[in-house]
């Protein structure tokens, strides 16, 4: 982590994050909330270590709300998800939000954790929303989930920032 630069995405790199987003989410895609969000123009920020990409965040401001689309970090289990998720949370404050909100499905254990720990509450259950999103979104969803559990539901999680 000594090494490790964060810094807004810019114009000059969408090209790598295309390539970036791909290759993480298999298509640069994510669907959530009813919505479709093409990952690679969303406003974010890149953590560097030196020369390699070490992890992504991206974001969607909407008035007093931010909502974090994705966060990638590689390799995790370094710290580089924690410095990526308070840099969009402090970009969040800048922009006036008062509030933090993002959406996970029912299977991702790993991410309930992550996110748990550092202060986001469980706020919506959206029961059958998955389904939704891939029958008319993005059909790339699998059915099927980490550890084998039936990927159905959103979970919202919110961090107050007042």
């Amino acid at each position: 982590m000594s090494g490790l630069v964060l810094r807004p995405l810019n114009d000059a790199d969408r090209s790598w994050l295309t390539e970036f987003m791909t290759e993480r989410w298999g298509v640069p895609l994510a669907a959530g909330g009813g919505r479709l969000h093409r990952l690679d123009a969303l406003p974010g920020i890149v953590a560097m270590d030196g020369e390699r990409i070490a992890g992504v965040v991206t974001y969607l401001v909407e008035g007093e709300r931010c909502e974090i689309i994705s966060i990638d970090a590689a390799p995790e289990g370094e710290g580089i998800g924690t410095a990526l998720l308070e840099a969009a949370c402090e970009a969040a404050r800048a922009a006036g939000c008062l509030h933090v909100e993002l959406i996970t499905t029912n299977d991702n254990l790993r991410a309930l954790r992550f996110y748990q720990r550092r202060g986001f509450v469980l706020s919506a259950l959206r029961p059958g929303a998955v389904d939704e999103a891939r029958a008319l979104l993005k059909p790339q969803i699998p059915a099927v989930g980490d550890h084998g559990i039936p990927l159905r539901d959103e979970l919202v999680l919110t961090l107050s920032l007042s």
